[in-house]
């Protein structure tokens, strides 16, 4: 990564990295979450014991704060939801032939799981099944709809039934993913709630929303592209090759990375035309790890390094769509020869736009794989591709480590169950979510490798999947990183598996993915006759950047798992005090709050997290 800065600052191009440097010293008000732009008789700047103009506190505008922030985070993962929900009812209503279902399976069992008939032909299924994800978009609440549902469907057969209970007691239970999301913003603006308790509520109703969002996109997405198998690929920027054309597929949208993946090989006699040996297709971010887990397809870069996929002077075009897309692309791409390739919600100025819609989808991808193909002979600059590539093994489905525990035992989570009793696996943490210009780049890493030192297995997606491919830690060599006890459970997997060992870090997909954790702990949960609060299971985003962490983070709290992440709270005593003490005795979880925030420290409070775990369990 160090020789493509080089390169980008002879070649006059400001990187992430060059603005964060600029932007210092960054606002203290803002780093504490105090300062509230809700009216326009501000913005107002709290410190403790100060007021606003309408008279809101530090606590009130902190809380108000995360609120807006989760959700926005859950309004993000509905809104892609949708896109897959009303794809699927084209599908089944024939208004559509760009997509098939892959996964016949998994839809079969939906419908059951949502009471339906399971029965009937594949089409009329869909059609049943995309009319109750869209009822989780529409159901109300009144005086006159007492004996409708009052929650999402997809909560029912998503969560446990502990965890619904808890949520209608403390009066969290969502009713539609769309209705939360608009009401968080009401109660948000000016002249609204200002009790902290009750806005961290609604924060955590925002991120029920938004995990049940994750399920039904992830669920569905496996019933139109496949339910991922374990894959071998590499990962870092020198996946690229400087003698095909090269093409990055950027964003979330599977929709879009599933076709372009499809045209690109219909497509690559095409390249030969123009000299290249062929198209190569890489990911950035988490549609990068939609197509690894389901194609194999390498991963080139997270996040902070998408700009430095484009300096390397290699990348005929980085096609986007939604979310974690820089605007800086355009600026960066302008100084090479790469087209940016806007298709969805993330529009940029300078950028090629090409609609993508449903409708459409196989005459824009072809029309986008044409536009990098042609832009092959454009190459200005030298070309950089760093050397360093990383093998790994991904596509951790729910199903795929179920298939990899029934080769030790019929019952496939006893193996699991089993190991966490007698601490061959100390603890289980997901450690999810974005990177962060805050952090050295190995932040992350040192913490995954802390934790599995002591025995603890990482589960893991987005951003911080690349981050653990390209430092080895996906492969079965990555033993060697772990705990004894840890090690010799994964050799005894892995050689059930025809492999030396599994990875001691899962690779378990993009951000949506996340609700593959959640599944994996309640069968964990179900099986073991165990509370999911009371398990030895954490979560993490130790580098969180988007309001897209801070939804999910709020999921994982409510699910009854603490979590380590620097939550914007600084500012407020009071939301500190709920989100540390209240939410144990309402959830069972906490934010973990190290000494110091050094990856060390941050590893360290985990595991005092999961001993107290399993203090309470018996377990040593």
């Amino acid at each position: 990564m160090q020789e493509l800065i080089k390169k980008a600052k002879k070649d006059g191009v400001k990187l992430v990295f060059d603005r964060y440097n600029d932007q210092q010293p960054q606002c203290k008000f803002g780093i504490d979450n105090v300062c509230c732009r809700n009216c326009f008789a501000g913005p107002c700047r709290i410190i403790e014991g100060k007021k606003g103009i309408c008279g809101a506190n530090a606590d009130e505008i902190v809380a108000r704060n995360i609120v807006r922030s989760v959700a926005g985070g859950a309004s993000s993962h509905a809104d892609h939801a949708r896109e897959i929900v009303l794809t699927l009812l084209e599908l089944a209503e024939g208004k559509t032939t760009a997509y098939k279902i892959k996964d016949e399976t998994k839809l079969r069992t939906l419908a059951e799981k949502l009471g339906e008939d399971f029965t009937g032909s594949i089409n009329n299924i869909a059609r049943i099944v995309a009319f109750k994800a869209l009822e989780d978009f529409r159901r109300q609440k009144g005086v006159f709809m007492e004996d409708e549902g009052q929650h999402p469907n997809w909560l029912e057969i998503s969560t446990t039934e502990e965890n619904m209970k808890k949520w209608t007691k403390l009066g969290i239970m969502p009713i539609n993913f769309d209705l939360e999301t608009s009401r968080a913003l009401h109660e948000t603006t000016m002249g609204n709630d200002a009790d902290p308790t009750s806005l961290i509520k609604t924060a955590l109703k925002n991120g029920i929303v938004d995990g049940c969002a994750l399920h039904m996109t992830t669920d569905l997405q496996d019933v139109l592209f496949g339910t991922p198998t374990l894959t071998k690929s590499e990962a870092n920027l020198g996946v690229m090759d400087k003698e095909y054309v090269n093409i990055a597929v950027h964003g979330h949208v599977t929709l879009l990375s599933e076709k372009i993946v499809e045209w690109a090989r219909k497509l690559d006699r095409e390249a030969k035309k123009v000299g290249a040996k062929g198209i190569k297709i890489v990911g950035v971010c988490c549609s990068g790890n939609e197509v690894l887990m389901r194609h194999g397809i390498p991963l080139a870069s997270h996040i902070l390094q998408a700009e430095l996929a484009i300096v390397t002077g290699a990348l005929e075009a980085m096609v986007v769509d939604t979310q974690c897309i820089y605007p800086s692309l355009q600026d960066v791409a302008s100084c090479y020869h790469t087209k940016i390739i806007t298709t969805m919600v993330a529009r940029i100025p300078g950028a090629i736009h090409i609609p993508f819609h449903v409708e459409n989808a196989d005459e824009s991808a072809k029309k986008i794989i044409m536009e990098a193909v042609n832009n092959f002979k454009n190459r200005k600059r030298s070309v950089l591709i760093p050397k360093k590539k990383v093998s790994l093994y991904g596509g951790f489905s729910v199903e795929t480590i179920i298939a990899a525990l029934r080769a030790l035992d019929k019952d496939p989570t006893k193996p699991l169950i089993n190991a966490l009793k007698n601490g061959d696996i100390y603890g289980i943490v997901a450690l999810v979510g974005c990177r962060n210009p805050k952090y050295n780049d190995e932040y992350s890493e040192k913490i995954m490798k802390g934790l599995i030192k002591n025995n603890v297995i990482i589960l893991t997606t987005g951003c911080l999947a690349h981050c653990a491919a390209q430092s080895g830690l996906m492969l079965p060599d990555a033993r060697n990183f772990a705990g004894d006890k840890l090690r010799g459970f994964l050799e005894k997997i892995g050689q059930a598996n025809g492999l030396d060992a599994i990875p001691p870090v899962l690779h378990m997909g993009s951000c949506v993915d996340n609700s593959r954790i959640e599944k994996l702990i309640n069968l964990i949960s179900e099986n073991a006759k165990i509370s999911v609060s009371n398990l030895p299971i954490a979560a993490a985003a130790p580098e969180l950047m988007t309001e897209k962490s801070i939804a999910i983070s709020f999921w994982a709290l409510s699910l009854g798992i603490s979590l380590y992440t620097q939550l914007p709270i600084n500012g407020s005593k009071k939301v500190k005090e709920i989100l540390t003490k209240d939410m144990k005795k309402m959830l069972g979880s906490s934010i973990i709050i190290p000494e110091n925030d050094s990856p060390e420290n941050i590893a360290k409070a985990i595991i005092n997290t999961i001993a107290e775990k399993r203090k309470k369990l018996g377990w040593k």
